[in-house]
């Protein structure tokens, strides 16, 4: 199973480990969508950052 996971907020003015988290998900621009695994490491990354972007699963 995987996650779709689209950064649908900007990252400026963020907290600089948001801004990490995001980037270590592959997200750096708005609208950039990225496929990961579900997993409960990627959960909590999207736990960490959720008001900034919207999941679906594939």
């Amino acid at each position: 199973m995987a996650l779709k996971i689209k950064l649908v907020k900007s990252l400026i003015g963020r907290k600089d480990s948001h801004i990490a988290t995001a980037h270590s998900l592959g997200l750096r621009k708005i609208g950039a969508v990225t496929v990961q695994p579900d997993n409960d490491a990627t959960r909590g990354k999207i736990n960490h950052i959720s008001y900034l972007v919207e999941v679906e699963s594939e």
